[in-house]
């Protein structure tokens, strides 16, 4: 184990960090981090506007999904920092290159597959089994998801209308599904909160990236602790 990976399971390095915050940032994170999830997580595939993907990742953050996917086979951007508006601070961002390495790698960490389109038969928002961890997987813009994706998911999805037009902007529909999927699982019985050592990661996490000089202070305390590889 590297000194980064002990760092961030070190419950002391976490009570030196926070002795740099104040009393009211510490409690702040700790009531957020209380309310973030990975039962869910957001996928974006290959989303040519860049301020919908930097949308999609602030309703990640409002509505506390922790973990944001981003496959970029064809359009490899940067978040919107305007857009995202200090959301890519605290909402973790997974980049793949291509479909094949996103769907072995998110069903690696026990996620079933779930498509959003409205042109299969999928489950109405409402109806839709919250129970499972899932990847939820939105589309481009004009095209939707891709063929790859909606064959090889496990379950659909989608958001029923009474209009004429056919479909939303990805980050409408994102933040509508978001919004109802963690609503729903907060009030239920499922345990979809952070483990412990979850908490304790982000916690040291979001206290670094509010320390100025972090790289100096760290140093002190690895030399302080005498902490070696």
């Amino acid at each position: 184990m590297d000194i980064s990976n002990k760092l961030f399971q070190d419950v002391e390095y976490l009570e030196y960090l926070e002795s740099f915050l104040t009393e009211n940032r510490v409690e702040r994170f700790k009531e957020v981090l209380n309310n973030r999830t990975k039962h869910f997580t957001i996928v974006a595939e290959d989303v040519y506007q860049l301020h919908n993907t930097s949308a999609v990742m602030r309703s990640c953050e409002v509505f506390g999904v922790q973990d944001l996917c981003v496959i970029e086979q064809k359009f490899g951007k940067r978040i919107d920092k305007e857009i995202a508006l200090g959301a890519e601070k605290w909402v973790d961002i997974h980049r793949y290159s291509n479909i094949p390495s996103a769907l072995d790698d998110i069903r690696s960490k026990g996620y079933q597959i779930v498509a959003t389109t409205p042109h299969v038969e999928a489950n109405h928002l409402e109806d839709f089994d919250i129970t499972k961890p899932s990847a939820i997987f939105f589309g481009t813009e004009k095209n939707g998801l891709s063929p790859e994706i909606i064959e090889q998911a496990d379950a659909y999805i989608k958001i029923p209308m009474v209009g004429f037009t056919e479909s939303l902007n990805i980050s409408v529909s994102a933040a509508i599904i978001i919004q109802n999927l963690t609503t729903r699982v907060r009030n239920s019985n499922i345990d979809w909160k952070l483990s412990d050592a979850q908490l304790l990661e982000k916690r040291i996490d979001w206290a670094r990236k509010s320390i100025k000089d972090i790289d100096f202070v760290t140093e002190r305390y690895i030399e302080a602790k005498n902490i070696t590889e």
